[in-house]
Parts: structure tokens; sequence; C-alpha cells
């Protein structure tokens, strides 16, 4: 795995199926659409590097209730997750089955491998790649939101974990 987004230096799309990661165990966490929409907010209200530079992006571990657990930021969005996943790991917060993950720009599928190896690994150990091909495969058991702003947001898998969906 490295700090870019996974396509860079790939000639074909089967070189991006090396492993695949494991599919999450299944749970009953249940998240209220409020909790969802408060979460940009919160972040942007913490990020206090941005504040003053105007270019960085997040990587944000929120608890279940939506409350700001951890935050880091960086230029790339991939080095901010990993420096999230880092501080998670020292702070001995690992797994992070219980977390939610907001990061600032596109979730591409090496974030999305990332956030399920943190959400996974008790000692952090990383370096399966993603397999493309199937919604379900794709994320791994996760839920994944995107385009979460002005009050929407799309669902892209785990929609049972959200309440209200119609």
């Amino acid at each position: 795995m490295t700090s870019a987004c996974g396509v860079c230096g790939k000639a074909s799309l089967q070189d991006l199926e090396v492993n695949a990661c494991p599919i999450l165990p299944s749970d009953d966490i249940q998240l209220s659409p409020e909790i969802i929409h408060g979460l940009p907010d919160a972040l942007r209200r913490a990020q206090s590097i941005f504040e003053s530079t105007g270019g960085l992006h997040a990587a944000a571990r929120f608890d279940l209730r939506g409350k700001l657990e951890c935050l880091r930021e960086d230029v790339g969005r991939h080095n901010a997750v990993d420096k999230l996943v880092g501080a998670t790991l020292l702070d001995r917060r690992t797994p992070m089955s219980t977390s939610l993950l907001l990061v600032s720009g596109r979730a591409s599928f090496e974030l999305v491998q990332k956030a399920a190896d943190g959400r996974n690994s008790r000692d952090g150990r990383r370096g399966r790649a993603f397999q493309p091909g199937g919604r379900q495969r794709g994320t791994v058991g996760m839920t994944l939101i995107g385009f979460l702003r002005n009050g929407r947001f799309n669902v892209y898998s785990g929609s049972h974990r959200i309440t209200g969906l119609s």
C-alpha cells in the first residue's frame, strides 16, 4: 500500500486485484441521518490548520453519537488518514469497529481499504490491496457515504445501518 491513489503506476485493472480485504464482521450499528449530517460541521470547526491555510485535507474519527474523538490534517488525504490511523493505534483505540471515519476529500479505494483495516485490526497491520468488483466486496461490509453536504448524502453501501431510509 502506498500513499497514492492506488491507480498510479498500474497498467491494468487486474493489477489492482492483488488480494481482497476481508469482509468485516456483521454488527448492529444504527446511525440516524441527523448524526451523519452533523459530522462535516464538526470536522470543519476542529480544523485549526485549515482555518489559517485554507488548503489541507482532514481525516476524523467520531464515536457513534457524532462526537469528535480524533482529527488529523495534511496536504494529502491519504496522509491525513494514515496520521489518524497511527494516532488511533498509539491511543490503543483499535479496532475502530465502533467509529465513524470522515475524510474531507473523495474516498478512493485505498482509503476504503485503510478504513477497513483500521476497523478490523487490533495491531494495525496493513498491506492488502482492495479488490474492485461488486459493491459488497468493494466496501468490504462498511457503510460508505459520499456527497455529504447541504442536508443530503448518497449511500453507496451499508444502508441497513442508517435509520429512516426508504
